[in-house]
């Protein structure tokens, strides 16, 4: 099953581009950033705690680097329920980090607020297929191996 969503190309005023996506969580609508760069998803820690108080957010003993620093306090959170277009998104890990900067950022060259960077982890995962001529991202469901 592939499953193709809609990309919305920013530009970010001569900083490049930046695509989204529009994703389901909760039951609601976000706007995350593809990043291919980004090794994880991530998700912004007041975001999601508003998006659903009663995901538990773990401390990590990782510190996240990249996203404009050296290092940041890393949570991470099992996400469930997760829709990308109509592909469900089995349980996975993603790092919590406070994205406010980019949020603040964002706003500031009139673009609308992130959840966060969905990474490589799930581009990987389900082999993505990017076309930024057709503004689309195309996932593959995987296939599940034999033991």
């Amino acid at each position: 099953m592939t499953t193709t969503i809609p990309l919305q190309i920013i530009d970010l005023h001569d900083d490049g581009f930046h695509p989204l996506l529009e994703i389901t969580l909760f039951g609601k609508a976000f706007i995350v950033v593809l990043d291919t760069g980004a090794s994880k998803t991530a998700f912004d820690r007041t975001m999601l705690f508003e998006a659903n108080a009663t995901t538990d957010i773990l401390a990590s003993d990782r510190l996240s680097t990249g996203l404009g620093t050296n290092s940041m306090e890393s949570f991470t959170a099992i996400i469930s329920g997760m829709f990308i277009g109509d592909l469900p998104i089995a349980d996975f890990e993603v790092a919590v980090l406070d994205l406010s900067t980019i949020n603040l950022a964002y706003s500031q060259m009139g673009h609308p607020q992130v959840l966060g960077v969905l990474g490589g982890d799930i581009l990987m995962k389900y082999k993505a297929i990017i076309d930024y001529d057709k503004q689309a991202l195309k996932l593959k469901k995987p296939r599940f191996s034999k033991r």
